[in-house]
């Protein structure tokens, strides 16, 4: 038996397979070592029943994640799993990998990710080249869940939201400034507590300020990042992975358009693409 587990940093899905059948389908919480050490990935892992199971059965796990972009970060998530899967073999990547190979399987791509974080990089049919983007949820992030909630809880701070859009705010959380600076700059995983006011802009995607935010910062993607890759690649094709780039699908087609870029593949979870790309290899 094998697994194949693809996370961010809200929750990981999960596959268990054996050849081509698949045995488990699940979720856990996100783990990403820059937020995650060994210990806890591993109270995680003895959280869930499927794992506790089957831990014993599988040989081969591949992980894919968020956070995991150094080998020391890598490290981190593989001890953990080593440590609970005694029999398994661990091979752990950066999420933009899962993306790129079940976007593009063995062709090459300009990949990115937006969800509740974003990222891009140049793909060429077997792996992910490296490159500076990376800069993570305080420096970089346009266009994904972590830059809207920004975008939103400021606009509301500083009293620049459209009154029906403040007033739907208030409606829909309720929201006092202590509170929301505490889960902003005390709390653990900011980025995970700001990305969940994606689900605001999905209530509301057609209202035209929503609408424009949500187009400001696939702009801000597109300038920032995927047009000098597409400068670096002319003839390459875009392709996107996560839920936000499928949620809001008509704003980003219309932000490449206007990039003079061409869209291949929008995607809303790579997990079973890899999982049909790993049981075909087994």
């Amino acid at each position: 038996m094998n697994a194949v587990v693809y996370s961010g940093s809200n929750y990981a899905e999960w596959r268990l397979f054996d050849k081509e059948r698949t045995i488990a389908s699940f979720k856990t919480g996100g783990i990403n070592p820059y937020f995650n050490n060994g210990e806890q990935i591993i109270a995680l892992l003895r959280k869930n029943i499927n794992l506790i199971h089957h831990a014993e059965e599988i040989k081969r796990i591949y992980f894919f994640g968020a956070g995991s972009f150094s080998p020391e970060l890598k490290n981190t998530v593989h001890d953990a799993f080593s440590t609970f899967f005694i029999h398994g073999k661990v091979t752990v990547e950066h999420d933009i990998t899962a993306a790129a190979i079940a976007c593009c399987k063995n062709s090459p791509g300009i990949i990115s990710i937006i969800g509740s974080g974003s990222n891009a990089a140049w793909y060429d049919g077997k792996r992910v080249k490296p490159n500076n983007y990376g800069l993570g949820y305080i420096l970089a992030d346009e266009g994904s869940g972590n830059w809207l909630g920004r975008q939103l809880v400021k606009g509301y701070m500083n009293e620049t939201l459209p009154e029906n859009i403040r007033k739907k705010f208030v409606q829909r959380y309720d929201p006092e400034r202590k509170t929301l600076l505490e889960k902003i700059y005390r709390q653990k995983q900011p980025a995970v507590y700001l990305s969940s006011f994606t689900d605001f802009f999905l209530e509301n995607q057609e209202d035209s300020y929503i609408k424009n935010v949500i187009k400001t910062g696939f702009d801000k993607l597109m300038h920032t990042y995927l047009l000098p890759l597409h400068d670096e690649h002319p003839e390459a094709f875009l392709y996107f992975a996560g839920t936000v780039a499928a949620s809001f699908q008509t704003q980003l087609r219309e932000a490449a358009a206007d990039a003079n870029l061409e869209i291949a593949t929008i995607i809303k979870e790579p997990i079973n693409n890899l999982l049909t790309y790993y049981s075909n290899r087994n």
